[in-house]
Parts: structure tokens; C-alpha cells; sequence
């Protein structure tokens, strides 16, 4: 028979025990309801998915032609048990330099462009569906804008997603904001819009990949458009070679502005983790 004393000093810290336990219980889902934090399991790991590579293309060139061009981006997925968010930033910058008659060198900058885009799934009970917020923002230096960026929320759908192939879309109504060079709004472009996106990826067994994104803002006055295809190939573990070709269009651009852009580069990719 066990002393008195122990058995008190037994119960008590039996009852501690369960008190710790409960509270514990209590603060993970006052966490999980303050910040959606999931604690369920993620992939193979059993914890939330985090990614972010960068990309960057130079080229300089001198003699006959003098020119600097530089393209980097940054992309990142962080996939959770109820979100799967997506963040990008791009930037595009092109200096030339000429001669004139009296032999100075000028130099002349001829593309500067920044988009930063952000997108927010909230993963509901049937699995690949969700509902989407997203934001942009576009600063193009040579499109007579002084800024144009998007909101827009709705719904989302991962169509499948499978070991070598995924596809997901999604659709909402939004708004758009636009500002052009004077400071003046742009009655034209600045208003409601319904905005629909795609994705489509295919990994290969060798590492390449190939990414198809489309996406579309129609709005009363102006449909804007945006297409990139890319393909990358590995050539380290963490390393890859990308070449991508990118489409912007819209239906009504300011005046002596072209409607249509395109852009083709070939760039290194590096993931970081």
C-alpha cells in the first residue's frame, strides 16, 4: 500500500497533468481560430508547404551596340490544411545607349515595368474547391499609365492534381484601378471588372517543366488580357534554365499606345527552398 503522502502527490500531479493537457488543447484552437493555423497533415511531411524561387536574365552588350537589359522575379507557394497562397513580383528594366551627330553618348531607357501580383485560396470541404481574393499592382513606365492594379474575389477550382500534370481555375468580379501619367483618372479603364484565370503545369520525368497561365479582366470599356508560357529544364538540383514567352493585350490602350506586347527571354532559375 503506498503512503498516504505519495498517493496525494499521484493524484495531484495526475490532475496537473490533464489541467496542462487541456489548456494546451485550449490555446492550439484559439490559434486555429484566430490565425487558421493548420496542424493537419501536409503532403508527405505532415507539415504546411513553403517555396520561393527567383529568377534573373542580364544582358549587356557593347560595341556596335550599346545596350543593358535586366528581367528578375520572384515566385512563392505557401500551401497550408486551408489556404494555398501564391505571390509573385517581376521586374523589367532596358537602357541603350547611342551616339549622336556631334559623337556624345546619350542614354535612353526604353522598358521599365514592375507587377506584383498576390493570390489567397481558402481550401473549402470538397476537395479542389475554394474561394480565391486576389491583388495587383502595375507600374509600366511605357504603357502612358502611372499605375494600374485589380481586385478581385470568387471562386476556385483545382481541377486535378496529379504526380506529372495539374490544372486549376478560377472566375469572380472585381475592380479595377487606374490612374494615367497627369494624375487624372481614366474614366475608361477604372471600374468594375470580372476577372477569370488558369493554370495548367506538366512536369516531365527528366525535371523539365511546363507552365501555361492565362488570365483575362473584361471590364465595360476595356478587356485586358495576360498569357505566359514558360519551359524550364533542370540543370542543378536547385538550378534550372527557363525560357518563357509572354503576351499582354488589351482591347482599348491610350492613345499611341500599342495594344498588343510581347516578351521573350531566356532566364536562370534558382529555388531556393
Amino acid at each position: 500500500m503506498l503512503n498516504p503522502f505519495i498517493t496525494r502527490f499521484l493524484l495531484a500531479a495526475a490532475c496537473f497533468s490533464g489541467c496542462l493537457c487541456t489548456a494546451q488543447a485550449a490555446d492550439r484552437n484559439l490559434i486555429q481560430t484566430l490565425y487558421h493555423t493548420d496542424f493537419g497533415e501536409i503532403g508527405d511531411g505532415g507539415q504546411p508547404r513553403f517555396t520561393l524561387g527567383g529568377e534573373l536574365g542580364l544582358l549587356a552588350a557593347t560595341g556596335n551596340t550599346n545596350a543593358n537589359s535586366l528581367k528578375a522575379a520572384l515566385r512563392s507557394e505557401h500551401e497550408t490544411a486551408r489556404w494555398n497562397n501564391n505571390y509573385a513580383a517581376e521586374l523589367l528594366y532596358k537602357q541603350s545607349k547611342t551616339e549622336n551627330d556631334d559623337g556624345e553618348e546619350t542614354s535612353e531607357v526604353t522598358a521599365q515595368r514592375f507587377f506584383g501580383a498576390a493570390q489567397f485560396d481558402y481550401k473549402l470541404m470538397t476537395p479542389g474547391q475554394r474561394t480565391f481574393m486576389y491583388a495587383d499592382y502595375e507600374n509600366d513606365r511605357f504603357n502612358g499609365y502611372d499605375y494600374r492594379a485589380s481586385l478581385a474575389a470568387g471562386w476556385s477550382q483545382r481541377m486535378w492534381n496529379e504526380d506529372e500534370s495539374s490544372f486549376v481555375y478560377s472566375v469572380g468580379p472585381g475592380y479595377a484601378f487606374v490612374s494615367v501619367e497627369d494624375g487624372t483618372e481614366s474614366n475608361v479603364n477604372n471600374g468594375f471588372i470580372a476577372r477569370a484565370s488558369c493554370e495548367y503545369q506538366y512536369m516531365w520525368n527528366t525535371g523539365a517543366q511546363l507552365r501555361q497561365f492565362l488570365s483575362a479582366e473584361v471590364g465595360a470599356e476595356n478587356i485586358k488580357t495576360r498569357s505566359t508560357t514558360a519551359l524550364s529544364a533542370n540543370l542543378f538540383d536547385s538550378l534550372a534554365m527557363k525560357f518563357s514567352f509572354n503576351l499582354a493585350y488589351e482591347t482599348s490602350p491610350l492613345e499611341d499606345v500599342e495594344g498588343l506586347n510581347t516578351e521573350t527571354s531566356v532566364s536562370i532559375v534558382y529555388r531556393f527552398f
